[in-house]
């Protein structure tokens, strides 16, 4: 397969639809079910109930949510990141703000009777490269310019890490999750500088499929998961590319600032990034980039 043909012509496509597997794989409701009793400690069985919600033109952003569903009186955002966006709460604000809209824009907002909403839930799936905790949350108040302890506004979305090792429990009790994640797994582990990114989507493909991993899903969809594959490793791999440039870019100018207060502030920044790094080890890290 000529994978310049293939990107020209099929993930341009998914380019515009913003598709990712994780999207793919929940949008069975099955899948989606299972996902949310693992979150919730349930075990409801009707996936029928699951009101799959969709936004056409959200303005908040250029693609929608992952998945937003309603289900028993809750309406659920879950999205899947492979970097770290603490933009979510606002993000997120938008989105449930554009969803009452919808739902509730025929209600009498000037009676005495109060209008029950459906009560939202905030879930980010997170397996990037990046060191994370196991869980966290975001909150809007942090993005708030004002420090405010008692805020008047308020969403907390919170992050699952579902890389090796962190949310084993979740991930046994969602098997679709867990098995997803293998599958990301394999594609890592298998792309290397001897390999091309197509060459190790398709032997991990090859793989779960020989070994029982997203089966029958691998093979009704395998055309798709090819091409949407690299379209995420792609974008990831773009994403992370233009932060870094962006962010070594603003620390050489220095932030009006002295070339040492420059590699200290890059230093800072590696060991957000990675705490395990050792202060010595962000500052030769900085000092490579910038120079002493």
């Amino acid at each position: 397969m000529d994978r310049n043909n293939l990107i020209s012509n099929e993930v341009m496509v998914n380019r515009n639809q913003k598709d990712t597997v994780f999207r793919m794989l929940m949008k069975n409701r099955k899948n989606l079910l299972s996902l949310y009793n693992a979150l919730n400690g349930t075990a409801y069985e009707d996936e029928n109930e699951i009101e799959i919600n969709t936004l056409e033109n959200a303005v908040y952003m250029s693609h929608k949510n992952d998945v937003s569903f309603i289900f028993r009186f809750s309406l659920n955002l879950y999205e899947h990141q492979s970097t770290p966006n603490p933009n979510m709460p606002l993000r997120d604000l938008y989105y449930v703000a554009d969803i009452y809209h919808r739902d509730y824009s025929g209600e009498d907002l000037y009676s005495s009777k109060m209008i029950r909403i459906k009560t939202p839930r905030f879930v980010v799936f997170y397996n990037g490269r990046d060191i994370q905790e196991e869980c966290f949350e975001y909150r809007l108040s942090d993005m708030f310019e004002n420090n405010d302890k008692n805020p008047d506004l308020e969403l907390i979305v919170r992050v699952y890490n579902i890389n090796s090792g962190m949310n084993e429990k979740l991930k046994d009790a969602c098997s679709v999750l867990k098995e997803y994640m293998i599958y990301v797994d394999k594609i890592r582990q298998y792309n290397t500088k001897e390999t091309t990114l197509e060459e190790a989507v398709n032997r991990a493909i090859d793989e779960c499929i020989k070994e029982d991993v997203l089966k029958e899903f691998l093979l009704r969809n395998r055309e798709a998961v090819m091409f949407t594959s690299l379209y995420e490793y792609d974008e990831e791999k773009h994403i992370k590319n233009e932060k870094k440039i962006s962010y070594e870019d603003g620390v050489r100018d220095g932030f009006g600032q002295g070339k040492s207060d420059a590699i200290e502030k890059l230093a800072a920044h590696y060991i957000s990034q990675n705490p395990e790094l050792s202060p010595e080890e962000a500052r030769k890290k900085a000092v490579e980039i910038l120079g002493e």
